[in-house]
C-alpha cells in the first residue's frame, strides 16, 4: 500500500519543529515538513502560496496548517490536487477574525507593532514580568524560526488583511475552545479540542496523535 503523504505548515514565524511530537503510524503515513521562506517585497499572499505549493511534490496529499500556516494552506490549495485540507488553531475566512484584528485592519494599527523586538527574544525574556510570560517567551525562542522584521511585518499584514470572505466547505477545522488568538466565539463548524489553547499543537500533541489518523482516513 502506498503511504499517504502528509505535509505540515507551521504558524507565523514558527519552525517545523513544533511538529516534533506529532507521531502518525509510519505504515500508513509519510510526514513532510514545510518551512517559511522570505516573501518578496510586497508579495501578495496568493503569489507566496503558489511558491510554497511547489514544495508539495505529491499528488493527493494531505495538507495541514497551523494558525497563519492554516491561512496559507487554504491559499495553496488553489494550486494543488489535495486529498484533504486541515487547519489547526486558525480561521476559514476573515469573518472569523477577532474584532481587534478587524479594527487593526481599518485603522492600520498593525503597522505600529514593534516586530523588531522579536529579533531578540532573549532580551524580551530578560525584561518580561511574571513566570507565565517568561515561559511563553522561552517557548517562542525555542520554536521561532523567522525573526526577520520584513517577514514579520509582511506576515501580520497578511493575517489582518486576508481578503477571503467565502468559507471553503471542504476545509476540516480543528480548534481549541480556549484559543486566545482566534477566540472560539467567532469560529463556526469545527472539531473542538476541549481546553485547547492557540499553542495546543505543542501541549496537546497526544490528542493529535490519537485523532489525526482517524480524521485523515475518514
Amino acid at each position: 500500500m502506498n503511504k499517504i503523504p502528509v505535509y505540515f505548515m507551521p504558524g507565523l514565524a514558527a519552525s517545523s519543529s513544533i511538529f516534533e511530537r506529532i507521531d502518525l503510524p509510519a505504515a500508513t503515513f509519510e510526514i513532510h515538513l514545510l518551512e517559511w521562506f522570505m516573501p518578496k517585497k510586497e508579495e501578495p499572499l496568493t503569489d507566496y502560496a503558489k511558491r510554497m505549493a511547489e514544495k508539495v511534490v505529491h499528488d493527493d496529499a494531505v495538507l495541514i496548517g497551523v494558525s497563519f500556516g492554516g491561512i496559507l494552506v487554504q491559499e495553496m490549495a488553489h494550486y494543488l490536487n489535495l486529498r484533504k485540507l486541515i487547519i489547526i488553531s486558525s480561521v476559514k475566512s476573515n469573518t472569523e477574525l477577532p474584532r481587534r484584528m478587524k479594527i487593526a485592519k481599518k485603522t492600520k494599527a498593525y503597522k505600529l507593532l514593534p516586530t523588531g523586538l522579536l529579533q531578540d527574544v532573549e532580551k524580551l525574556v530578560k525584561y518580561a514580568f511574571g513566570n507565565v510570560i517568561k515561559q511563553r517567551l522561552k517557548l517562542y525562542e525555542q520554536f521561532l524560526f523567522m525573526r526577520n522584521k520584513e517577514y514579520l511585518d509582511w506576515s501580520i499584514e497578511q493575517v489582518v488583511c486576508w481578503d477571503r470572505v467565502k468559507i471553503d466547505l471542504n476545509v476540516i477545522h480543528i480548534h481549541g475552545d480556549t484559543d486566545e488568538v482566534f477566540p472560539v466565539k467567532n469560529i463556526k463548524d469545527f472539531i473542538n479540542v476541549k481546553g485547547g489553547t492557540h499553542m495546543m499543537i505543542l501541549n496537546r500533541f497526544r490528542w493529535f496523535n490519537e485523532n489525526l489518523p482517524k480524521i485523515i482516513l475518514e
